[in-house]
């Protein structure tokens, strides 16, 4: 099997190399279900967000636009610098496998559609690093296609997983899975393919 840092190099090259036609076939997409999912758990008020895997900077434009104080992360050059000329905020360009997050620097982590890019193996390592920069209490919401398998899903690196590997995944990076649905919404489930998810950094007791 080839190295992490080479697949990852491979999935940034596909997306680097269609970033325009991405950025035109997904920038209508609805996902305000998922936005809101994680602003109404956040509750009133400003709030800093980390839109993780922004892309070209669709949610990340509605984030600020709402009043919020939010930063973008994606590892491809043009999305990155798409991101920041869309939408006017901070977009920090980091590897997924390689992050350097402020620690408790966020209230909210928005991972749409973008943490499947993860090797299975790397899976805990990032969600610690969520961790590390969530303040106590704070929310991560993710979506991801759900199934079983891991492998080049045409030449992006994918990891598919069920509710089941991510409450475990969650609960030992010390996240609490809140709640969850599948989408799109309103169809059988056997036609909703993405798997949405809700945690929140456990905060700590007393005395710990």
């Amino acid at each position: 099997m080839e190295d992490y840092q080479t697949l990852s190099e491979r999935t940034l090259a596909d997306y680097e190399a269609r970033a325009a036609a991405f950025w035109e076939g997904t920038r209508d997409h609805d996902v305000s279900q998922n936005m809101n999912c994680l602003l109404d758990a956040l509750g009133p008020g400003r709030h800093r967000i980390l839109d993780f895997g922004c892309g070209p900077g669709r949610d990340l434009k509605v984030f600020r636009d709402a009043g919020h104080e939010a930063v973008g992360l994606d590892a491809c050059p043009s999305f990155v610098d798409h991101a920041r000329d869309y939408s006017g905020c901070e977009v920090l360009q980091q590897n997924f496998l390689q992050l350097d997050l402020p620690q408790g620097g966020f209230d909210g982590i928005f991972a749409n559609a973008s943490f499947f890019h993860v090797p299975s193996a790397q899976m805990p390592a990032v969600l610690d690093a969520f961790h590390h920069s969530l303040r106590p209490g704070g929310h991560l919401f993710m979506s991801n296609p759900r199934g079983a398998g891991e492998g080049f899903n045409g030449r992006s690196y994918v990891t598919f997983l069920e509710l089941e590997d991510y409450a475990r995944l969650l609960q030992q990076a010390g996240f609490e899975l809140l709640t969850h649905y599948y989408r799109p919404p309103g169809l059988p489930r056997d036609q909703q393919p993405w798997l949405a998810l809700l945690a929140h950094r456990n905060i700590p007791s007393a005395g710990n």
